[in-house]
């Protein structure tokens, strides 16, 4: 039961809390404390070093906005906009509430009145931007999936399709988004017309785009570098039995490739979020990078704050893919060692 609960706490990348699960059974209680106090005690002890100098340092620096936050400012401004997405929620529950009243009201004097719907416009709060974020990175994630998976599985089978793609991966994967999103805007915008029943925004269209052109070369190069490494055994074991092109990808190439695969998913993803924040500043997209635009051209005396407070939350919500995508590289790893 102990190994077991270790072994999934390694698995999801938890191994601070190994040394709690030893010491609770009992296990060396000495050696126990000292991987205690190394996994938890110092870096809390530097976070907290950090949030001293931060504090100190913070008041000292003065701009047209005021003095810089220090964390207890960036706290209370946090808790502001938790508190703004409340009264949002509040304010269109009581506006369906009056609708709901209105139509049953409506029917009461005609059970044949056209009955109108309509939905919320209110502003999108700081957790809906969060939200809209993360829906647009996982869209331009899975299309940088669809298209870099399959490009390095042929990369990897055939060597002379890797000579003919490789100049085009070298000259594209430096590109920065700031590059790609005049090209993308423009594009979207001529193929994509919008309408008032359309089911996405241009705005989130090129977001999303930009994500993809982007993140895609850390999957493709890896999927291509773990389909030729795989044991020349197994090729020519399907060379062999004859197995179809579509059979032997299935059954031999992508078990074979699969832990490399989920490493270059795990770097894509990352670079996706990075990427994001600058595509939806310039794309307006209402996710976290239009909230940091949209303070930054406020101006006010919150605006230092809230963006700090956007910061912390960009680079958490990036600790937490992280560690999804390397759980289920760790599920999928044979070696079971984290990279």
């Amino acid at each position: 039961m102990l190994n077991q609960a270790a072994t999934i706490l390694t698995k999801t990348g938890l191994t601070w809390f190994v040394p709690f699960v030893r010491l609770a059974a009992g296990e060396e209680p000495r050696q126990q404390m000292r991987e205690i106090l190394l996994q938890i005690g110092v870096p809390m002890f530097a976070f907290a070093l950090f949030l001293a100098l931060w504090n100190v340092l913070a008041a000292g620096v003065q701009t047209s906005l005021g003095a810089i936050p220090g964390p207890m400012q960036v706290v209370a401004e946090a808790q502001g906009l938790i508190e703004e997405h409340r009264n949002e929620r509040e304010k269109a529950a009581r506006f369906y509430e009056r609708q709901e009243a209105r139509i049953a009201q409506a029917l009461v004097e005609d059970p044949t009145a056209e009955i109108t719907k309509r939905t919320w416009t209110g502003k999108p709060t700081y957790l809906d931007q969060i939200v809209t974020s993360l829906y647009t990175v996982f869209t331009g994630f899975a299309l940088a999936t669809l298209v870099a998976v399959p490009l390095g599985i042929l990369c990897g089978l055939s060597p002379t399709f890797q000579l003919a793609i490789n100049p085009l991966i070298q000259i594209f994967r430096p590109v920065s988004p700031l590059a790609w999103l005049p090209i993308v805007t423009i594009v979207v915008s001529a193929v994509y017309v919008t309408s008032d029943n359309a089911w996405f925004e241009k705005s989130f269209i090129t977001s999303a785009v930009t994500v993809t052109l982007c993140s895609l070369w850390a999957t493709l190069i890896n999927t291509a570098l773990g389909v030729s490494s795989i044991d020349k055994d197994l090729i020519n074991v399907a060379k062999v039995l004859r197995l179809p092109w579509y059979t032997k990808v299935i059954k031999i190439v992508l078990p074979s490739s699969l832990e490399l695969i989920f490493t270059g998913l795990r770097l894509s993803l990352g670079v996706g979020w990075m990427v994001l924040i600058a595509a939806e500043m310039l794309a307006q997209n209402p996710g976290l990078g239009k909230f940091v635009w949209d303070e930054f051209q406020n101006g006010s005396a919150h605006s230092l704050g809230r963006i700090m407070v956007a910061v912390f939350t960009i680079g958490f919500v990036g600790f937490l893919l992280d560690r999804v995508m390397h759980t289920l590289q760790q599920l999928v790893s044979f070696s079971g060692q984290s990279r």
